[in-house]
């Protein structure tokens, strides 16, 4: 009998060991499943979220728009008589930085006008900076409606040679700074454009002795004297540049203060050097460079220590690729090998 309780007793621990263990297994099972199940929801929703701060992120990257109040013009902040107008048809690849430079060289209160083709105002347009000043009210890119055209230099001449273009596109505007891709001015200059308010038309002399040093790549104009021009007399197509016909007019007109080569030659400098000048004008991009400003390698060497921003305007050429015997004057002075003189 004694040994049969001791052999019935047995099986009921055992079974009672086995069963808790099981338990602990499903359990553990359960859990585990639980767990895995939700790990998927989870890196989901780490995903999402992290979409949804990139997207916010994306949404908030800088862009060109400026929330004015609906009743302010941001062109109010500037001085809507002083405009600094650029002509170009052709897209240059230096149009975004010069004009950028010029912003910064020409005082603040002044507005930009960019007047190009389809193609050089989407060139300039592609840039951020210049889509901010434009936003800013600084700026204005413009393509002109037919029958303007600004295709070629005599389109130019006389777009600026009829009064329909100051009525239409610069009504309130007295002061017009006119530079062209070939011209820039010097931020190391200590003449303020505004210095020169009182001429009626200020630029770049051709000869040292020039009754109208003012050469339109780089210059000046009051608006009221080129009206008074306009409103009695008309240019013929096809004949002078527009500011040389400009220029024979103004100089009689009564009242036009003009600058001339002798008292006024720091302005701007193309064919007459002068030191520390406002602005340079280079006439057609480098390719036909004065003498008197270019030639001499000590003077070239001053001029781009002065104004480095000439650099953006001109096609340049280090010293160490020029030619055999260049004596840097545009001059070969050695000798061939086959005997002989450049």
């Amino acid at each position: 009998m004694s040994t049969l309780h001791a052999g019935s007793s047995s099986p009921g621990t055992g079974i009672f060991v086995i069963n808790r263990a099981r338990i602990l297994v499903v359990v553990s099972l359960i859990l585990t499943w639980t767990i895995a199940s939700l790990l998927p929801r989870y890196k989901q929703t780490v995903l999402d979220l992290g979409r949804e701060r990139y997207n916010d992120a994306i949404e908030h990257l800088p862009a060109v728009k400026v929330d004015w109040h609906p009743k302010y013009d941001p062109k109010s902040q500037f001085n809507a008589s002083k405009v600094a107008l650029m002509i170009e048809p052709r897209p240059l690849p230096h149009l975004v930085p010069q004009i950028l430079h010029m912003i910064s060289v020409v005082p603040p209160d002044w507005r930009f006008m960019f007047i190009g083709s389809n193609k050089s105002v989407i060139s300039v347009s592609r840039s951020f900076a210049t889509q901010y000043q434009e936003a800013n009210g600084k700026l204005d890119l413009v393509v002109l409606p037919k029958p303007w055209s600004i295709e070629s230099k005599e389109g130019v001449y006389r777009l600026l040679t009829d009064l329909r273009f100051y009525d239409e596109f610069m009504p309130e505007a007295e002061w017009l700074l006119k530079f062209e891709s070939d011209s820039i001015m010097c931020a190391r200059s200590d003449d303020s454009l505004n210095d020169w308010l009182h001429y009626s038309w200020a630029g770049a002399p051709r000869s040292a002795t020039d009754r109208f040093a003012g050469n339109g790549g780089l210059s000046l104009r009051r608006i009221s004297a080129v009206r008074q021009i306009l409103n009695f007399q008309a240019r013929y197509n096809d004949t002078e540049p527009e500011d040389e016909w400009f220029g024979k007019r103004l100089t009689v007109l009564p009242g036009a203060k003009i600058a001339n080569g002798q008292q006024e030659d720091h302005f701007s400098v193309e064919s007459v050097w002068h030191e520390k000048p406002m602005g340079y004008h280079v006439r057609d991009g480098g390719e036909n460079l004065a003498d008197d400003v270019w030639k001499d390698p000590q003077r070239r060497k001053e001029n781009f220590e002065y104004c480095p921003e000439l650099s953006m305007i001109m096609p340049m050429k280090l010293e160490r690729e020029r030619c055999e015997g260049d004596n840097k004057q545009g001059e070969i002075v050695g000798e061939r090998k086959g005997g002989g003189r450049e």
